[in-house]
């Protein structure tokens, strides 16, 4: 699985990333155009607030299992799903807690 989340943490950057650098080469960083424009249609509202609702689950969740499972690096995610979205939070979280349980299972605890 750790394979498949780091694939998928590449990916989960490079497609947002795809369409957002070029819309910011065009329009210049306007955050009042970016809110107007994702905001523009119904259908964009619906996706954009999934993803924000999918974002807030998200933080909850690294959050508590972080602190369950005691995850050291828990801040990644958190940055990952702050600066690119959920679709890097959520591979990497899982990523690093697939790791973080493999090496406890490695090396008992005492």
């Amino acid at each position: 699985m750790k394979y498949f989340y780091g694939f998928l943490c590449l990916l989960g950057t490079a497609l947002p990333y795809g369409a957002f650098v070029p819309w910011i080469f065009e329009r210049g960083f306007n955050v009042v155009l970016l809110f107007d424009e994702a905001s523009s249609s119904k259908i964009s509202s619906f996706a954009w607030l999934d993803v924000v609702v999918s974002a807030v689950v998200l933080l909850g969740f690294i959050g508590v299992e972080s602190k369950r499972i005691q995850l050291k690096n828990w801040w990644l995610p958190v940055v990952g799903t702050l600066t690119v979205g959920v679709s890097l939070g959520l591979p990497l979280f899982l990523l690093l807690r697939e790791l973080h349980l493999e090496k406890q299972q490695v090396r008992p605890t005492q």
